[in-house]
């Protein structure tokens, strides 16, 4: 008998609200490198890895990351992934739900699902595979398992799940709680058999199916109508837009996962952090006598307990306590740490005055590259563009702006009307007013550039897409 496929899925469709200014809506937390070079993505498909006869995985992102998700998986040499992305945002049953539709589809009713948030933090591996190689036994035994995290602090930011009696090396599930009060979550910690929720989940994609169908029956028809439907595009797999967005917006936990008696919990004790707030920085070890910690580049004097980040430029504090300091190039976070769970409350304002701020950072990503804004002024704006190896930019044209081009690394072939011609370093070009353009890094190196813009609007609205190897729209 064949043993039934397991299949990780990465829900990587989080928008991190919390670890504004480094985390934007156009690039979350879980595409940084936080916690070392690599991105919370690509650590989390490292981590699984290494577990042996897994099948390529599954990564649920959002259309607007699409080709972020697809070049952190190249990066990280992950092949034969499949991305499947939704249209909107409907958290995370139906998510699961669509994830769990294609399993079945492809797999088999008996293939088993590892569900994993791509934003998370696991310092001991080698635990995170024992319980994993644990929660699939018990899924393939019919059960949903749980990884419950062993708590280490009286945490208020975090749901707990009780649990009860053992079920061989897992444990009864009692009941779900929802985020406590400091003096509940005190309680919690001293009496023991409380687990915070780790949102990490593993069963076989019928029994998650059978149990959607008997407590969410439309989202589970709207789920599976909308991976019936769903359309390949390129690298990816697109759900279809209107049976998806008829799906309820709610998480599995309370869809499912509260109301199910197959539901077990796994303990797990493996440096656990879902890095989702600013306090993550507590974990990095002490800097000084006086615990204060940091990253980058931070001059501190006369300063207690304070968390900074510094990620352009020198950062110093003078004789302050107990704050929380995020520096970007655009943006800087001051915040008492006990307050830093309600970021997200400033992110909200930010959205209701316009301010791009809440949603891109400067350096802005795309399927080609990259570019960011060095100087913008009435008529003007220069940019640093950056092209990976062998991508181009669309064929496009702009009604009212001229560019000049100038590369510094490596080299470039431009189109410029009907002229195809090459560009190495210290030279340059110039793209008149309506003249169809491209821009091609043909090399095994990156492509470095400044681009002078200038004209009446220099918006980025004003392209006209004449033919795109990414399939996007003629405008931008």
């Amino acid at each position: 008998m064949t043993a039934a496929a397991v299949v990780p899925v990465l829900l990587a469709g989080g928008s991190g609200t919390r670890l504004w200014p480094l985390s934007r809506e156009q690039y979350p937390k879980q595409f940084l490198p936080l916690l070392g070079e690599s991105s919370l993505l690509v650590q989390t498909l490292q981590r699984v890895r290494r577990l042996s006869g897994l099948q390529p995985p599954l990564v649920v992102a959002a259309e607007a990351h699409r080709f972020i998700v697809a070049e952190q998986l190249r990066q990280a040499g992950v092949s034969g992934a499949t991305i499947l992305l939704e249209p909107v945002a409907r958290n995370t049953a139906a998510a699961i739900a669509a994830a769990s539709h294609w399993v079945q589809q492809q797999h088999g009713a008996q293939a088993r699902l590892l569900v994993l948030p791509a934003d998370q933090a696991i310092a001991d591996s080698e635990a995170f595979v024992a319980a994993a190689g644990e929660a699939l036994l018990q899924a393939a035994a019919g059960h949903i398992a749980l990884f419950g995290i062993r708590p280490t602090r009286a945490e208020t930011g975090f749901g707990y799940i009780r649990t009860g009696a053992a079920r061989g090396a897992a444990l009864a599930v009692e009941a779900f709680v929802e985020k406590p009060a400091r003096e509940r979550a005190e309680r919690y910690l001293a009496e023991g058999g409380y687990w915070w929720n780790g949102g990490m989940f593993v069963f076989s994609a019928g029994r998650m199916l059978d149990e959607l169908g008997r407590l969410e029956p439309e989202l589970c028809h709207h789920s599976g109508e909308a991976v019936a439907a769903a359309s390949p595009d390129v690298d990816f797999l697109r759900l279809a837009a209107a049976p998806f967005a008829a799906c309820r917006a709610v998480s599995i936990d309370v869809a499912v996962m509260e109301r199910s008696p197959h539901a077990v919990l796994i303990p797990l004790d493996a440096g656990w952090d879902d890095v989702g707030s600013w306090r993550y920085l507590a974990s990095l070890p002490a800097g000084d006598a006086a615990g204060n910690r940091w990253q980058g580049d931070v001059l501190l004097e006369a300063a207690r307990d304070n968390l900074v980040h510094a990620s352009s430029r020198l950062v110093t504090l003078l004789g302050v306590s107990d704050q929380v300091v995020v520096e970007t190039a655009d943006a800087v976070l001051v915040a008492a740490r006990d307050q830093v769970q309600d970021v997200r409350r400033l992110v909200e304002r930010l959205r209701g005055q316009g301010r791009t701020e809440a949603l891109q950072h400067p350096r802005v990503h795309r399927p080609w590259g990259w570019y960011e804004t060095l100087a913008l002024a009435e008529r003007y704006q220069v940019k640093r563009l950056q092209v990976h190896p062998g991508q181009r930019l669309s064929l496009q044209m702009h009604h009212h702006r001229a560019e000049h081009w100038t590369v510094v690394r490596g080299t470039a072939e431009v189109t410029c009307g009907e002229r195809v011609f090459m560009l190495t370093e210290d030279q340059s070009t110039y793209i008149p007013v309506g003249t169809p353009h491209r821009l091609h890094n043909p090399g095994k190196l990156p492509l470095d550039l400044i681009e002078v813009q200038s004209g009446a609007y220099l918006g980025e609205d004003d392209i006209v897409r004449f033919e795109d190897v990414y399939g996007r729209s003629g405008g931008s």
